[in-house]
């Protein structure tokens, strides 16, 4: 039976450069292909509707992120429990975790935005905003909770759909939605001058064209996940998001910072300055997209060949993926010194919005050093939450997205206000690096592969 599976499946034996880039290439494109669209969405915000309309926008992230972060924690885990399932040969327990997580996500999206539509004035006074930015926040976040609904599930669809062996039909969704969004943006925001109402609705049909090519994969002959309505043993749910926990943790920890770091702007530099951080932060966001595209590859490569116990693989894997972020955060890192200033200015009128550019300017020449290392923390993030240790893997998540940037803020800002605010985003990341690194060398591949084929 192994050696049938091995031979069926390149993710167990074909050679592990083109194997990794078959994987991480497509999961790349179709992130920097969802990435910008986001990215397009700021340019022609910034533009037409101005720099208070991306900060409306910003201050609505870190509710975002807590809904995405559940919706992100039960398909990681899912789909690296499906993962295993498969490398095992067990197609009918992947199709169960498959179904469960589907219909779980559709429950907490729908619920998600019956709840805010109750309370988003509320919600927005949570968030920092001040009531002269309600309006603005309302023509997006109210037409926006609904399209999450379509957009939590395609998500989730998206990452089992790659588990199973479909990565190219995965991106191609993404690429279509990406491009529908950004052609929309011109027309409804740019054209029409339809604002963050424009944007949200650009989003939504966007959102509906990509899980339309998405359902493709009903028909694909090959496919070993089979959605069926009927489950028992709801509680592998539970341990589908115990899993993924930690990518949940990389979401609503970076909803809580930037909560966090909207406030302390608020106070010190007013609507300029989370304004000016919005612009910055697409460019973070560019960034983590690329690498979270490498590591979702690996979520698939890593899990088979835990199921097939074959760590020499883990191992080649792993240094595909190290090298391939080290060279993309080399070239990160000269992007930002030579042409920093002039990304700045793509989101904003820069005649209107003189002092937000200038303020973004000194922001990213804080911030560049953690370019250098966010990718390798969260691949080794991912590492762990593949190995089945979801533990070691929040540790890292927690630390590099939540703890340390969080107290290093406030520290900053009690104790040392003379220095800048946002270098405690790349002073947490160099801290978390050496955690991340520890707790690699205390599990890796070689100690837990044996550990697991003598369980089995």
């Amino acid at each position: 039976m192994t050696e049938r599976r091995e031979t069926d499946d390149p993710i167990l034996s074909g050679p592990h450069w083109p194997v990794f880039f078959r994987y991480a290439l497509p999961s790349v494109a179709g992130l920097l292909a969802l990435t910008t669209a986001n990215i397009v969405d700021g340019i022609f915000i910034g533009n037409y509707a101005g720099a208070d309309a991306l900060a409306a926008l910003n201050l609505l992230i870190p509710y975002f992120t807590f809904l995405f972060g559940l919706a992100l924690a039960l398909a990681i885990g899912g789909t690296v429990r499906a993962g295993k399932y498969l490398g095992e040969n067990r197609p009918s327990a992947a199709s169960a975790i498959f179904s469960k997580c589907l219909m779980a996500t559709f429950a907490i999206a729908l619920i998600g935005a019956l709840a805010s539509l109750v309370s988003h004035e509320s919600l927005y006074r949570a968030l920092g905003a001040s009531a002269d930015l309600f309006p603005l926040m309302s023509e997006y976040f109210l037409i926006i909770v609904w399209v999450m609904v379509v957009q939590l599930v395609t998500m989730v669809l998206y990452y089992f759909i790659r588990v199973d062996g479909f990565p190219v039909l995965a991106t191609t969704a993404l690429v279509v939605g990406s491009g529908a969004n950004i052609l929309l943006d011109a027309l409804l925001v740019g054209y029409l001058d339809y604002g963050l109402r424009g944007a949200a609705v650009a989003t939504g049909i966007a959102q509906i064209l990509q899980f339309g090519v998405l359902l493709f994969y009903i028909s694909a002959r090959k496919r070993r996940l089979k959605f069926q309505l009927h489950q028992q043993q709801w509680n592998e749910v539970l341990k589908a998001f115990t899993n993924g926990v930690s990518e949940w943790i990389n979401e609503v920890s970076v909803g809580v910072v930037m909560l966090l770091i909207n406030w302390l702007l608020i106070t010190s530099q007013g609507v300029t300055g989370v304004a000016a951080f919005t612009v910055v932060n697409y460019l973070i966001f560019l960034s983590l997209m690329v690498f979270y595209g490498i590591s979702d590859a690996m979520h698939v490569l890593l899990s088979h060949n835990l199921g097939a116990k074959n760590a020499p693989r883990i191992r080649t894997f792993l240094g595909c993926a190290v090298l391939v972020i080290l060279g993309l955060g080399a070239i990160l890192v000269l992007a930002v010194w030579f042409h920093g200033p002039a990304l700045v200015r793509l989101f904003l009128d820069t005649g209107a919005d003189s002092a937000t550019a200038q303020l973004a300017d000194t922001f990213l020449a804080i911030l560049w050093p953690l370019f250098l290392i966010n990718g390798l923390n969260v691949l080794l993030s991912v590492y762990l939450t593949a190995m089945h240790k979801p533990l070691p893997s929040a540790s890292v998540a927690l630390s590099r997205s939540l703890i340390l940037p969080a107290l290093l803020l406030v520290l900053i800002a009690t104790f040392a206000p003379q220095w800048p605010l946002l270098v405690a985003l790349p002073l947490a990341e160099w801290l978390t690096f050496t955690l991340a690194v520890t707790l690699f060398l205390r599990f890796r591949p070689q100690r837990l592969v044996p550990q697991m084929s003598t369980a089995g």
